[in-house]
């Protein structure tokens, strides 16, 4: 009877000693670490938008350029100009121009190009995805997850509402020469020029 105790006994010991060498736990503190650690979102927008979205700001075509070719050859215009992540109708456009402001209101800056395009610029809402997908830099291939890639756009569009928006909203005023390049969106299926408004990315008072 004690032999069988015994056995039963180191059963037990050698059952508990598997036990906690197989399952371990982590302070709820630490898994957050963790998944944070595996993609920093605003790092990677910082980054973004200094080395590869500003660039290709400057390099991107005149707004009256880009708005002739829209009306004369839209399909020309989407093929040599527009980038999106997505498969579908919507397609991003970076731009750069100037302009004078015809008016301001609290969501857009209103202008008339060298050639007379009206344009509105966006100083309120700027939400979406034209600022990460128009220079077409991104490769959706190279992200694990959608949510990556909804958080990178998520902080680009905080650093210009942040950094960019603020200083020209305080004193931006009717006849204003404004230098500005960023990004707007047109759905090639129906196209409605009207509707531009652009993200901006650039914005700058010309003294």
């Amino acid at each position: 009877m004690m032999k069988k105790a015994v056995k039963y006994i180191l059963a037990i010991i050698l059952v508990l000693f598997i036990a906690s060498n197989s399952i371990y736990f982590k302070k709820l503190s630490d898994v957050r670490a963790s998944a944070a650690k595996q993609f920093d979102a605003a790092k990677y927008a910082r980054n973004y938008l200094i080395t590869q979205l500003i660039p290709a700001a400057d390099k991107a075509p005149q707004a009256d350029d880009l708005l002739v070719l829209l009306k004369s050859t839209p399909d020309t215009a989407f093929k040599m100009y527009s980038h999106g992540l997505d498969i579908g109708n919507i397609r991003f456009f970076i731009v750069q121009g100037q302009g004078t402001v015809t008016a301001v209101d609290e969501n857009d800056i209103y202008i008339v190009t060298k050639n007379k395009q009206a344009l509105k610029i966006a100083i309120e809402y700027v939400f979406g995805n034209a600022l990460r997908d128009a220079p077409g830099l991104i490769n959706i291939n190279d992200f694990t997850n959608t949510m990556d890639l909804n958080n990178i756009a998520a902080e680009i569009d905080k650093i210009v509402r942040a950094e960019v928006l603020p200083p020209i909203k305080s004193k931006i005023k009717t006849g204003d020469k404004l230098t500005f390049a960023g990004a707007f969106e047109l759905n090639q299926e129906h196209i409605n020029l009207d509707k531009i408004e652009v993200i901006p990315v650039v914005l700058k008072i010309d003294k």
